[in-house]
């Protein structure tokens, strides 16, 4: 846990967001365990209560699975999940923004590819 915690979003959720970067990065695999409720509360100097709310977020979503007593894990198809999920939230973030001030500039999508593949370049 190297990470530092910011005021770019509510805390709970940037704990739940590194969870899954580890995911979908592969420093945290499908079934191995991940930090207690306690470890980022301690690391993050942190209510444990605001980093269980991270971590239940992904046991909702079924990225984490809790063993009785033992902790929470990687659930399988966990990667795959958030995988998707990034997808869509890629799309709505960047690419409907992109599409909309390529409509404005009357450029086609061959001319958006053109310029993604030239990177920006005029010639």
């Amino acid at each position: 846990m190297s990470h530092s915690i910011d005021d770019s979003q509510p805390i709970f959720q940037q704990i739940a967001r590194r969870i899954s970067d580890d995911i979908i990065n592969g420093t945290t695999k499908e079934g191995e365990q991940v930090p207690s409720t306690n470890q980022f509360a301690k690391h993050y100097q942190i209510n444990p209560a605001t980093a269980a709310k991270g971590i239940n977020l992904l046991v909702e979503q079924e990225i984490l699975f809790k063993k009785r007593g033992v902790g929470m894990f990687v659930a399988e198809g966990a990667k795959e999940i958030l995988l998707k999920e990034r997808k869509v939230e890629f799309y709505k973030r960047y690419i409907v923004p992109l599409l909309q001030e390529a409509e404005y500039l009357q450029l086609s999508k061959s001319q958006i590819k053109q310029l993604i593949d030239e990177g920006g370049n005029e010639k």
